[in-house]
């Protein structure tokens, strides 16, 4: 059972959908909050509907000087005990009606944000050996599939940083972990104009994500039990499993 009483973390992503309903549910637990967005607005209407300390510090993931200023702002994350990744942009198309300029922000913000952001944060962490991150994944990033090359191709990536920070920081203070989602009642699943089984709210989903970050195991895949269909699909062989989804 984690004591989040007076611990500070960045969430970076929590203007919307999960981030915001996370933040809600980290500060009535006692944590002082780290809000980071492109959009300010939002992120002050968040800060002022919570019932702990937040601190507003507007952020672009895909602008490198924007993280620095951000990193400098928190003075270069001492008083950071954890960071956790939820900012993404999505939109479906699948590769045969590709948006190059759609397919290229989905991999800056969804992929290349977090290796950018970790760059900053793990060396940091792992020169005190403390600090907790958490990255979001997703249940598409199992395997591809059909109607999501740029998303799903993101979430993939985001998932192999997580497991291989995993690996060389498992006997460290530095605690990793990594949280795929189905679908979330968002602004961008209303993108979406197919049936999505087991779409949860955003509160429900926060409620597994922060139960999830008050234990030691590394993965939490959910809602269940269409992340073990997913995750089962990994065991198919080739031939059925693309005649299946293909």
């Amino acid at each position: 059972m984690t004591d989040w009483t007076g611990k500070r973390y960045w969430l970076v992503g929590a203007s919307d959908g999960l981030g915001a309903a996370l933040a809600h549910k980290m500060s009535a637990a006692g944590a002082r909050l780290v809000l980071s967005a492109r959009s300010e607005d939002k992120l002050h209407d968040l800060a002022g509907k919570l019932p702990g300390e937040a601190q507003v510090v507007p952020m672009d993931v895909t602008d490198e000087s924007a993280i620095d200023a951000a990193v400098e702002t928190l003075d270069d994350l001492r008083d950071v005990d954890g960071v956790v990744y939820l900012a993404a942009v999505y939109w479906p198309f699948g590769a045969d009606e590709w948006d190059a300029e759609k397919a290229t922000l989905m991999a800056d913000v969804n992929f290349t944000g977090p290796m950018r952001l970790m760059g900053r944060v793990v060396p940091r962490f792992v020169a005190r050996d403390r600090g907790h991150i958490l990255l979001t994944g997703s249940l598409t990033g199992f395997r591809g599939l059909p109607n999501s090359v740029a998303y799903t191709a993101s979430k993939a990536g985001v998932m192999s940083i997580a497991e291989c920070m995993y690996c060389d920081l498992r006997r460290t203070g530095v605690k990793v972990q990594l949280a795929s989602p189905g679908f979330i009642r968002t602004q961008l699943t209303e993108k979406n104009d197919f049936k999505m089984p087991q779409r949860m709210e955003p509160e429900k989903a926060a409620e597994i994500v922060f139960r999830h970050m008050g234990t030691d195991r590394f993965h939490r895949a959910f809602p269940r039990p269409f992340s073990w269909l997913l995750r089962s699909t990994q065991f198919l062989p080739q031939s059925l499993y693309y005649r299946i989804v293909g």
